[in-house]
């Protein structure tokens, strides 16, 4: 099982544990109203290269979906244009679920987590976390309980004077995640953020999103390059193929949120990580093997 079309548009149908049953469960969702749209969203670059081309994507509250594909599939080229940092060559994005201001992106509904922490070495956690408020205008007083929740959500109550330098590449990232939620986003979207981290780390702050993800009810884009980490974390599946970027097969995850470490020697982790596998081989083979 897989997408479905109708007329342009991709379906999502749900990735059941059992491969060969025919009757798919679509995993429900907080709202039926879409946060987000994406239509027919082509991107073109100056040099002539076309990183996006009739990329349509419907993204609802309380999703946790997942961008996969190889390298040049546009993924991180298609969070740009959702986060209001690169326009469309053609198509639109739409917010149906928010107030939108004159850039054309919705006033404050959205945080990014980059690759990279990017903390500014010198402030200090709770200064580099106060950032997106400050540059709101809020006060520091008015800002610290939102940026002691936010730095206990991630378990850094206690690096709050800590300076970046004092932290390990995992504690740079947890803080990079505070910033981000400090301002209560409907969406959070993550670029590959722990890609340069150790496996172990990487692991733990894997279940550490999941737990954010499950308490807060916030939806996140998530881009990855890895099989097993879309496996553990989405609530939908999105693989892209590459030259040019587009959506090859889009599927829901029927596991809940209550996953744990044990969830990672299940079967039923396994059955996801093969079905994910499969697509991505043939994402690849479609686009000429690249």
């Amino acid at each position: 099982m897989g997408t479905r079309e109708r007329g342009r548009a991709t379906v999502p149908v749900a990735l059941n544990t059992e491969l060969e049953k025919e009757t798919p469960v679509i995993t429900p969702v907080k709202s039926t109203r879409p946060l987000l749209t994406m239509r027919s969203v082509s991107k073109n670059f100056s040099n002539g290269t076309q990183a996006l081309s009739d990329v349509s994507l419907t993204v609802h509250a309380g999703e946790f979906v997942s961008l996969l594909g190889p390298s040049g599939c546009g993924k991180s080229t298609a969070l740009r244009i959702i986060a209001g940092l690169g326009g469309v060559s053609s198509g639109e994005v739409d917010w149906p679920s928010s107030q939108i201001g004159a850039r054309g992106t919705p006033e404050g509904d959205i945080s990014f987590v980059f690759q990279e922490p990017t903390l500014l070495p010198w402030r200090t956690v709770v200064d580099n976390v106060y950032l997106p408020l400050q540059l709101a205008r809020v006060s520091r007083k008015d800002a610290m309980p939102r940026i002691e929740e936010a730095l206990a959500t991630v378990g850094l109550t206690d690096f709050g004077k800590a300076y970046p330098r004092e932290l390990s590449g995992g504690m740079k990232m947890r803080v990079s995640i505070a910033r981000a939620m400090v301002t209560k986003p409907k969406l959070l979207l993550m670029d590959e953020p722990f890609a340069a981290l150790d496996e172990i780390t990487r692991q733990k702050l894997n279940e550490d999103v999941l737990g954010l993800w499950r308490n807060t009810g916030v939806s996140v884009i998530f881009v990855t390059h890895s099989v097993f980490e879309s496996a553990y974390l989405s609530s939908r599946i999105v693989v892209m193929k590459a030259r040019p970027g587009r959506i090859h097969e889009d599927f829901a995850v029927n596991e809940g949120v209550d996953r744990d470490g044990e969830f990672r020697t299940s079967e039923n982790y396994r059955r996801t990580c093969e079905r994910v596998s499969h697509s991505l081989a043939g994402a690849m083979h479609d686009a000429g093997g690249h």
